[in-house]
């Protein structure tokens, strides 16, 4: 029997389920805390971005239905103008509902002092 391969062979799958599931939890943590932290952008870069979301789907979806033919990059052009297209309509509507909040948090201030 080959020693180099001896170590390996002799984990059980509990001790290799308790690596596993390590592994996954210190990605998922460091996931979630980048896509966590808040970010400083300039202001007219921070009110753009759903725009440039949407006109960067826009100009890919316009390349996929103006390729002749079949490409093998189409499939990745469609998707990625989806997901633009999914990621400008989010921003826009995180912020039409943050809007909505503080104009309602304005108002029943404004209620409450008259």
């Amino acid at each position: 029997m080959d020693t180099d391969v001896l170590p390996v062979t002799m984990l059980s799958n509990a001790s290799q389920q308790q690596l596993h599931s390590m592994l996954t939890t210190d990605a998922t943590s460091e996931i979630t805390k980048l896509a966590g932290r808040k970010i400083w952008l300039p202001g007219l870069l921070y009110y753009a971005l759903p725009w440039f979301y949407l006109m960067a789907g826009s100009l890919a979806l316009s390349t996929t239905l103006f390729i002749s033919g079949w490409f093998w990059v189409l499939p990745f052009y469609f998707l990625f103008s989806a997901s633009c297209f999914h990621l400008g309509f989010v921003v826009l509507q995180w912020r039409r509902r943050r809007q909505d909040i503080i104009r309602i948090d304005i108002a029943a201030k404004a209620h409450n002092q008259a």
